[in-house]
């Protein structure tokens, strides 16, 4: 299974520790934004160029493929040779012109699903990726709005055994974003784990209090340590 973690955002020196610490645990792939999508234009949006390097030692520590989103053409090109898998985030997830620009890429990519986008929809975002060559492709539940406002989102289990049933395509589960909650993310993921998800993307960080982002939702080491320990049991059960 796909196990993809790290923090939300790249701050600085503490991401090659985080990155050693999720890989000690049982990460596949390293995840960290360099350039950062948010709802406000005067909050934090990342390190962007100066990232670059960090995510590169990373690498070069930890041997882990790195996992990182990109918005528009600018970015891809400042981020090709650092990244290994492109992300695209739920709020370009239907911008056609944009995912058949990741279609040209020769790098696979996780197309998260939008805020209030249907399972059809989703696969059909992928389709403008794969038409243009590149079939690489990933899909990622990571919770829908509704009228809750509990959670950061819905998060909708049922759609992991629907893409199954709908197409050919792998589909990881982001319990982070799909919750909000960190206290959410360990059993949301299991549940995602037990509905047949062919991978997993969590946030962890070393201090989730003071992260310059979506701390609230990030696992410690020890409870990321504790969930990779139940994920093990889990797709053992399930013969995996």
């Amino acid at each position: 299974m796909m196990i993809i973690a790290g923090p939300c955002a790249i701050e600085g020196d503490n991401f090659i520790e985080i990155a050693k610490v999720v890989k000690k645990y049982g990460a596949t792939h390293l995840r960290g934004g360099i350039f950062k999508p948010r709802s406000s234009p005067f909050r934090w949006n990342g390190l962007h160029e100066i990232a670059i390097p960090l995510a590169r030692e990373a690498k070069r520590v930890t041997g882990l493929p790195f996992v990182v989103e990109a918005m528009n053409c600018k970015q891809i090109e400042l981020l090709y040779d650092v990244a290994d898998i492109f992300q695209i985030g739920a709020r370009n997830s239907q911008d056609s012109e944009l995912l058949r620009e990741f279609g040209r890429q020769d790098k696979p990519v996780i197309l998260k699903r939008g805020m209030a986008t249907t399972i059809e929809e989703l696969i059909m975002s992928a389709d403008f990726i794969i038409s243009e060559g590149n079939k690489n492709v990933m899909l990622c539940e990571r919770g829908i709005r509704t009228f809750e406002t509990y959670t950061r989102n819905t998060f909708d289990v049922s759609c992991i055994p629907a893409v199954h049933d709908l197409c050919t395509l792998p589909i990881i589960a982001d319990p982070s974003h799909g919750t909000g909650r960190a206290e959410l993310v360990i059993p949301v993921t299991l549940a995602a784990v037990a509905a047949g998800a062919d991978g997993i993307m969590i946030e962890v960080h070393d201090t989730p209090a003071k992260a310059m982002t979506d701390g609230q939702q990030s696992l410690t080491f020890g409870e990321f340590s504790r969930l990779m320990e139940q994920v093990k049991i889990l797709e053992a059960l399930h013969g995996r």
